[in-house]
C-alpha cells in the first residue's frame, strides 16, 4: 500500500511540476493563428508608418518616450525598414531592419545595432520576434536580450509590447503603437 501511496504522490508531484513551470512559459505565437486581421509583413512594412511609444524600467517607471518614422521597402522578398527615433529628450537614433525570407517560410531580421539574427514568427494577428540589441549605457553598449510581440488590433494598427532581459532578469518593457500613414484616417 505504501508504495502505490507515493507512486500516486511521485505522479500528483511530477504533474504539478509540470502545470508550474508551463504556466510560467511565454505564450507561443500559434495561439492567435485564428485571430483577424492578419498580420501580413510585406504589406504591413511597405511604405511610411509612425510610432509612438514609452520606455519603462523594471520597477514599471516610464523613463522615456519617443515618436519615430518608419519607411519600409520590398526588393526580391526581401524588406527594408528605416526607423528614426526622437526621443524625449532629443536624442536621435537610427536602426535600418533588413527581413529575409528563409527556408520555414518564415523570416530572420537583422539591423545595425542587433547583435546576430533575430527570429520572426507569424500567427493570424500575432508577430513575434526574439533578438539581441545593443543599447548606449553609460558610455558604452550593453547587449539586451528583446522580446517583441507585436498584435494587429486592425488593418494599419499595431501595438507592440516588448521585454528587454540581462541574464535571465527582466530590465525594461517597451509599449508602441505603429500606424501605417495611409492608413491613418481609416
Amino acid at each position: 500500500m505504501r508504495h502505490v501511496c507515493r507512486s500516486v504522490m511521485s505522479k500528483a508531484a511530477a504533474l504539478l511540476c509540470v502545470l508550474l513551470l508551463s504556466a510560467c512559459s511565454a505564450p507561443d505565437v500559434s495561439l492567435y493563428a485564428k485571430n483577424e486581421p492578419k498580420f501580413e509583413l510585406r504589406p504591413f512594412f511597405s511604405g511610411s508608418l509612425m510610432a509612438h511609444g514609452i520606455l519603462k524600467n523594471r520597477s514599471g517607471e516610464v523613463i522615456r518616450y519617443f515618436n519615430a518614422t518608419l519607411e519600409g521597402s520590398w526588393k526580391e522578398g526581401v524588406g527594408t525598414l528605416a526607423e528614426v527615433f526622437t526621443f524625449d529628450d532629443g536624442e536621435i537614433q537610427y536602426r535600418t531592419w533588413t527581413m529575409t525570407p528563409n527556408d520555414k517560410g518564415e523570416y530572420t531580421a537583422t539591423a545595425n545595432d542587433v547583435v546576430g539574427v533575430g527570429e520572426i514568427k507569424i500567427a493570424g494577428n500575432a508577430l513575434f520576434m526574439k533578438y539581441i540589441l545593443q543599447v548606449p549605457y553609460d558610455d558604452d553598449l550593453l547587449e539586451v536580450k528583446v522580446d517583441d510581440r507585436m498584435y494587429m488590433v486592425r488593418d494599419g494598427v499595431v501595438m507592440n509590447e516588448s521585454i528587454m532581459t540581462k541574464f535571465g532578469v527582466e530590465v525594461g518593457y517597451l509599449s508602441i503603437v505603429i500606424t501605417k500613414l495611409n492608413q491613418a484616417d481609416h
